[in-house]
């Protein structure tokens, strides 16, 4: 079984060694972020990132975001030029607004460097990552000579991504210690996937959203973010059916929610709602979970609670439908392709 250790406390300081050591010699490590748990090789060993595609059941030209460490230098670029062969000026702006945070940066990649990674494609996705033990890891790792680690969520391909170290081991814990160390820092603070926006063009383009939305983002490099189109790069979590419990999960509107129920009565058995207006049922049968009416803490604990429902004894899974309004898109999205 995997190995897990805790990454607080005064074990802290081993297990950071011991990760540093593993990623080094081609090995997987599982680190914490403020968004999910990622799945963590060095992005430049091949071998090391075969291991990632194999242990998640990942096709290999789906790409990898890599993480980096905090830049040193003032103008934000220290951390990213050993991958990008250039950086535009609104991608700059990006990363000093954001940077450390969950936003993933798709810029042209340095022929030859983290090829693997890439999936093939002439970009590659970076990411600096706020979460303060994934920080540690990534500058004693770049101190040991590793630039940077490619990280996508620590789950099986288009499974609930994890937001705590023993979603981790529910996913990927049929590993060997010798294959997996789980560094465990406790549940993810932002708890979905960072907002990707490909910055391979004159204008920047979202490919995914997440916490941080497009009004922000054009607020801080001064250009209209457009849409995903037809000439994007392949991104992460950006295939139609994704972060999927294993039981079917139905998006509704609250008044489709209460029809399917009253058309059910008795016999609604099995169902797990998730929900933030007011519903009834006369069956004692279904399970209710309160989603939060702020868009923050629902996406904070929106994978937890998945999971949670998703544990053999629910057959479906019902959820309201989020508010149309932009803070509320990430979760959208998660929920759009859980649905799919």
């Amino acid at each position: 079984m995997a190995l897990m250790r805790s990454a607080t406390g005064p074990e802290a300081a081993a297990a950071l060694a011991e990760a540093v050591a593993r990623l080094r010699t081609g090995g997987l490590v599982a680190m914490p972020t403020e968004t999910v748990y990622g799945l963590a090789a060095d992005a430049e060993q091949p071998a090391a990132v075969a291991r990632i595609f194999a242990a998640k059941g990942r096709p290999t030209d789906h790409p990898l975001i890599v993480h980096v460490a905090a830049a040193e230098s003032t103008d934000g670029l220290a951390a990213v030029e050993h991958f990008a062969a250039s950086v535009p000026a609104y991608a700059r702006a990006l990363m000093q607004a954001f940077w450390p945070g969950p936003l993933t940066l798709v810029l042209p990649r340095r022929p030859g460097v983290a090829d693997h990674a890439a999936g093939g494609q002439p970009s590659v996705g970076l990411r600096c990552p706020a979460h303060p033990v994934a920080q540690a890891l990534l500058q004693a790792c770049r101190a040991a000579g590793v630039q940077g680690l490619a990280a996508p969520s620590a789950n099986r391909f288009g499974r609930i991504s994890p937001t705590r170290a023993e979603h981790v081991l529910a996913e990927l814990g049929s590993l060997s210690d010798d294959e997996l160390l789980v560094l465990d820092a406790g549940p993810c603070p932002v708890g979905i996937e960072s907002t990707i926006v490909d910055c391979t063009r004159p204008q920047p383009v979202l490919l995914r959203p997440g916490m941080i939305g497009s009004d922000e983002l054009q607020h801080a490099c001064g250009l209209p973010v457009a849409a995903r189109d037809a000439h994007a790069p392949r991104a992460s979590g950006t295939l139609a059916s994704h972060y999927a419990p294993r039981v079917p999960l139905r998006l509704m509107e609250a008044a489709e929610l209460q029809t399917a129920l009253d058309l059910l009565g008795p016999r609604a058995e099995g169902i797990a709602v998730y929900h933030r207006s007011p519903l009834r049922s006369v069956s004692p049968h279904v399970r209710w979970q309160r989603m939060p009416d702020d868009a923050a803490a629902a996406a904070h604990e929106l994978f937890a609670t998945l999971r949670a429902l998703d544990d053999g004894q629910t057959k479906l899974i019902w959820v309201e439908r989020p508010p149309a309004d932009a803070a509320w898109d990430g979760v959208r999205d998660r929920l759009q392709r859980a649905a799919a």
